[in-house]
């Protein structure tokens, strides 16, 4: 990875730009900042002054006024604004690298668009044998229906294609592909999984939802190591720029932890890894009988294992209650049974490996929760059970989050990416618990914000500015959507610094500002707690440092 390091205009001299590339030295003092941080307690802490010491730990915080420690180095800070580095509680740091690297079709707007776009990355990469890509949403189309196979055979008919959609839920494949994977009428639904199919006919349409994702990705070539290590330097690029110095890491499989491993061994780890493995056996695998330690100065560390109870809304795969309002023959996708998901759970927390469970429906979660209940009578102590996502609420049960210490792990830019959409599959007399950020917090859960990159971008600041005001980058809806559910500039920046942290059971080495814990920080231009939505998602990253290292700069 190539990460350009910049003089930044902070008076820097020589020696400290170039302790910024290499580890530190002796203890630094960044002055003359506008200083947050977040306290135990909750409330913002203010500060003026960092001393960072030989370990690249906070040493001191000081105030304004107050008298500042001799050093060996100093940086003038200018009045810039110093926040904790952000951390993403919920991403795919490989899928943010390879969603970088392949076919994006995240921004396009109508089905003709993509179409487009696909010819044109077709015509640019003929020797590729497979276009692969991700990011198309038939709802953002107005399509009202799933794309089909015989339109992307319409523009790429000579190898076999395959797309994955917005929320990773389900596949777009052309007939060469569905060919390569011996699809057909007789071919059966997996458990879990539903295979689109004509009108009229049990011929597959092109679009495969959940496990069924699995039929065609068992003929799709497995990624190089060298992709690997390629995808995660990108993926650690986006990341930094967007001030993200932590990230937990939903879904790692061997090979993913293999490429950490790689990355750490070479002294490019630079953004910290809490890794959730995407399989019990891969748990297993990566970790043996417990949780692995700390590694490469708390970059990287096995937390637990990461389960799927249900899908997505998008592809009418969250399991429901009650039937969706706009398909009243369906209620969505179990992908694990009862039985299954305590099974599971109670083999990860028999180790005390953590456990993160995605639920999206209203049934998925209540199934969840219920098993969470059942299984703290047996595992007591301090589990922070993780429910990822936490969509759709039954109102009845929110009341639930708030026991056994559960952790939402919750992204505020589905909020404005669905709104529409959760809308007509639920109608408007079920949203009473959709994403309810602050009923979870009055009841006593912790929220730990993320993105789910790459199906939203890894965007912390429009993340912030979701969450306190419940309206998207156009300002809309007026007022808010359910505005009762936004939550204060201080609780979102809380769930995307301590919050994440303990989350991940970090709050003692990273998350915040504070003696002790290790100084990673981002330099901004303005306060993102006194400025509006609209100038929060305007704030820029100037520099990012992990560790008392500078590992990204805006400045070229």
């Amino acid at each position: 990875m190539t990460i350009r390091l910049a003089r930044f205009a902070l008076g820097l001299t020589g020696a400290i730009a170039l302790a910024c590339g290499s580890p530190a030295l002796a203890d630094t003092l960044v002055d003359n900042v506008d200083g947050i941080t977040i306290g135990t307690d909750g409330k913002v802490l203010r500060f003026t002054g960092l001393v960072i010491d030989d370990e690249g730990r906070v040493a001191q915080v000081l105030k304004r006024g107050e008298e500042r420690p001799r050093t060996d180095f100093q940086l003038d800070g200018k009045g810039r604004v110093m926040l904790p580095g952000m951390i993403d509680a919920h991403a795919h740091v490989m899928g943010i690298g390879f969603g970088a690297l392949t076919l994006d079709l995240s921004q396009t707007t109508s089905l003709e668009d993509a179409l487009a776009k696909i010819a044109q990355f077709a015509a640019e990469n003929p020797g590729r044998p497979w276009i692969i890509g991700r990011g198309w949403n038939q709802e953002k189309w107005g399509l009202g229906r799933f794309p089909t196979a015989a339109e992307l055979d319409a523009v790429v008919s000579d190898r076999p294609v395959w797309l994955s959609r917005v929320d990773g839920h389900a596949g777009w494949a052309n007939s060469v592909a569905m060919q390569r994977a011996n699809l057909s009428a007789t071919t059966a639904d997996p458990v879990g999984g539903r295979i689109i199919r004509k009108s009229g006919s049990q011929s597959p349409e092109g679009v495969l939802v959940d496990n069924a994702q699995s039929l065609i990705d068992a003929v799709v070539p497995a990624p190089r190591p060298a992709d690997r290590d390629l995808a995660l330097a990108k993926a650690q690029e986006i990341l930094l720029a967007y001030g993200i110095t932590g990230v937990a890491d939903m879904g790692s499989s061997l090979e993913d932890w293999q490429a950490f491993r790689r990355a750490g061994d070479l002294g490019m780890l630079r953004v910290r890894i809490m890794a959730y493995a995407d399989s019990v056996n891969s748990m297993e695998s990566i970790a043996g009988p417990r949780p692995t330690p700390w590694l490469y100065d708390d970059r990287l560390r096995l937390n637990g294992v990461k389960l799927y109870m249900d899908g997505a809304l998008g592809s009418r795969g969250a399991l429901l209650k009650q039937p969706y309002a706009d398909e009243p023959s369906h209620r969505g996708l179990p992908l694990l049974s009862p039985a299954q998901l305590r099974n599971q759970m109670s083999r990860a927390a028999l180790d005390n490996f953590q456990v993160a469970v995605h639920a999206i429906g209203d049934a998925a979660n209540a199934e969840l929760l219920a098993a969470i209940a059942e299984l703290s009578e047996t595992y007591s102590g301090d589990r922070r059970w993780r429910i990822e996502h936490a969509q759709i609420v039954d109102p009845a049960d929110l009341a639930k989050f708030g026991e056994h210490g559960i952790i939402a792990s919750m992204q505020p830019l589905h909020q404005t990416s669905d709104r529409l959409m959760a809308e007509a599959r639920l109608g408007p007399d079920r949203l009473g618990g959709a994403y309810a950020w602050r009923s979870m917090e009055r009841v006593g859960s912790t929220l730990a914000f993320g993105s789910d990159a790459p199906v939203e971008p890894a965007d912390v600041m429009a993340g912030l500015a979701a969450a306190i005001s419940r309206t998207d980058a156009d300002g809309q809806p007026f007022g808010g959507w359910l505005p009762h559910e936004t939550i204060s500039r201080e609780d979102a920046l809380t769930a995307y610094t301590l919050g994440a942290a303990y989350a991940g059971f970090a709050e003692n080495l990273f998350g915040r500002l504070v003696p002790g814990e290790h100084a990673d920080f981002i330099l901004v231009d303005r306060d993102p707690l006194l400025a509006s939505p609209q100038d929060i998602r305007t704030i820029s990253v100037f520099e990012t440092w992990v560790g008392g290292k500078r590992v990204y700069s805006s400045f070229k």
